[in-house]
């Protein structure tokens, strides 16, 4: 599959160009020219490549800012070639027949015993007594008419 020659060439810009570009202008901002050519003294093997490190943050944030007003501007979508693999397998071919069979006998299996699992469990929550609400809930030790409760205990006062 060729490449488009103009796609290439955005992709590089994107990639390459944009974060180099970035720094050097911030380097300016910063330092003026001496700063840019600080760059190229001769301490960095890659001096290019520093400067690509250095402008990334930034062009990775203009990429994005690109690709929220139009999705594939500032990330170009690459083009990929996908072709279907055969798979191929470590198991004989009579393994593999009996593979599904032995599967669903475990399923089937699993399943039994979730089933008894989920009968014994309504069985218990049948036979669960349950609790009826008798009166006012109390929150503390001391038990004040009115207060603790969430309800107004001065009915039930003289009824003790």
């Amino acid at each position: 599959m060729a490449a488009d020659p103009l796609d290439a060439l955005r992709l590089t810009l994107m990639q390459d160009v944009l974060p180099v570009g970035l720094a050097v202008v911030e380097r300016v901002r910063k330092g003026g020219p001496r700063e840019v050519m600080a760059a190229f003294d001769g301490s960095s093997p890659d001096p290019l490549g520093t400067l690509r490190e250095e402008g990334e943050p930034a062009a990775t944030q203009l990429r994005a800012g690109l690709d929220n007003l139009q999705p594939g501007l500032g990330n170009p979508v690459v083009k990929v070639e996908v072709r279907d693999v055969p798979v191929q397998t470590s198991q004989p071919a009579s393994q593999s027949v009996d593979q599904p069979q032995e599967d669903a006998a475990e399923l089937q299996a699993a399943l039994v015993r979730i089933g008894s699992r989920l009968a014994e469990l309504e069985r218990r929550l049948a036979a669960a007594p349950r609790a009826h609400a008798a009166g006012p809930i109390s929150y503390s030790s001391e038990a004040a008419p009115g207060l603790g409760t969430g309800f107004d205990d001065r009915s039930t006062a003289g009824r003790r």
